[in-house]
């Protein structure tokens, strides 16, 4: 039997997991880093946290997120279990760490969240400090200086394995993050991707630019007031903070207890090179809508996946775009919000229900893996969607690409 039909069998062979569905808690924790101030130079940068977690099914009290008055309200509203005790189904949870888009919030991943939730994750939705709905006023910085939200994503962590109620119960071996758009870059720094100014100074001057090189609508004037904050004289505390930053704009941000990442619709891909990205060698899976004009694929979601060793890239077909992965509107927010508003052939629920499956999927694959054997190679598509067998980090039963049969099981795809 050669290795080819071996790798079949086995991956075949190991029975898919039932899924078990948790009522889902939530809890709100306001962790600071001490170690960085915020944008105003005045006190620790804040990391107020959304978790969600599967909820033990004894004395629940249910809130509703989302629950204003449906003519004022915009969002549909969601149910939780508010503070309630985690379920001891399992003693150990894995663990995912969330990051929004520009100028979002950790509540508009909920639909990512609640899902992982329900079916056995912990799942921390971070608001990345400045760059958030959730604060009153953004920072210009906060829009500018997008390394930073890696490094949240790593002092997250460590706060979470410090925290009492959580930290017991995390699997460490058991990591992985998941962002949208702006949060789709930070997971990919994360893994090891190394952002580059110049390049992507380079990437907005060439015809190949695209609209994440120009003023997000979130906070138009960012630019123009970031450039007026940088030339400070004398510096103020702001300035400081900011010049401290700069410094490290070309740090790794790797976090090696960062198992895999899944990037949504990731943005910011013209500031990666190939150099860059192939330093990763953790298991990445990339999402996007084949309409999307705000994170285009060609410029993002495919160059990411060109360039990562093993990415998975899957593009949703049809008229399927950027803000279709926000939380899911009421009809009222249909009527008077543009981001809530789709192709009339696009159903966001089912979309949302889609990709948090796929995300799902994804996380649980290293489960099959160390039931199978530790030392298995993943499957990746190239950009014409060829399926080939590539060398992954972690296995050494295959030493060099081969041509295999396709299975939609662990096939990267082009839908």
């Amino acid at each position: 039997m050669n290795l080819r039909s071996l790798l079949l069998i086995l991956l075949l062979a190991c029975p898919a997991s039932a899924q078990t569905i948790f009522k889902v808690g939530m809890i709100t924790r306001d962790f600071t880093d001490e170690h960085r101030r915020n944008w105003q130079g005045t006190a620790p940068r804040p990391l107020r946290t959304a978790i969600w977690y599967p909820a033990s099914p004894t004395n629940i009290k249910e809130e509703t997120i989302f629950g204003g008055p449906p003519d004022r309200e915009v969002f549909a509203p969601v149910t939780v279990a508010a503070g309630a005790e985690i379920s001891n189904t399992k003693q150990q949870l894995p663990l995912v760490l969330l990051s929004h888009g520009t100028g979002g919030s950790a509540i508009q991943m909920m639909w990512l969240g609640y899902y992982l939730a329900s079916r056995g994750y912990v799942v921390a939705a971070i608001n990345h400090h400045g760059n958030t709905a959730a604060e009153k006023q953004p920072a210009a910085q906060g829009f500018l200086l997008v390394w930073e939200r890696a490094r949240d994503l790593s002092v997250l962590l460590d706060k979470l394995l410090a925290d009492p109620l959580f930290g017991p119960r995390i699997d460490r071996q058991r990591i992985g993050a998941a962002g949208f758009s702006l949060g789709g870059y930070t997971v990919i720094a994360i893994a090891g991707g190394q952002f580059n100014t110049a390049e992507f100074a380079s990437f907005c001057r060439s015809p190949q630019r695209d609209f994440t090189c120009e003023p997000q609508s979130e906070f138009p004037d960012a630019p123009k007031l970031f450039a007026e904050l940088k030339k400070a004289d004398p510096p103020t505390g702001e300035s400081i903070v900011v010049q401290e930053s700069l410094r490290h704009a070309g740090d790794s941000y790797r976090d090696r207890r960062i198992k895999r990442v899944f990037a949504v619709a990731p943005a910011l891909g013209g500031g990666f090179t190939k150099a860059g990205l192939s330093k990763i060698g953790i298991p990445v899976s990339i999402v996007v809508g084949q309409a999307d004009k705000v994170a285009p694929p060609a410029t993002n979601a495919e160059r990411f996946a060109r360039f990562i060793r093993g990415a998975k890239l899957t593009i949703l077909p049809g008229e399927i775009g950027h803000y279709i992965f926000l939380a899911e509107c009421n009809a009222h927010g249909k009527a008077v919000v543009d981001i809530c508003r789709d192709a009339a052939s696009i159903n966001r629920a089912q979309v949302h229900q889609q990709v948090a499956q796929m995300a799902f999927d994804f996380f649980e694959e290293g489960v099959e893996a160390q039931v199978i054997c530790t030392n298995l190679s993943v499957l990746s598509a190239s950009p014409r969607g060829s399926t080939v067998l590539s060398p992954s980090p972690h296995c050494d039963l295959f030493h060099r690409p081969q041509p295999i049969l396709s299975t939609s099981r662990v096939a990267a795809t082009y839908l």
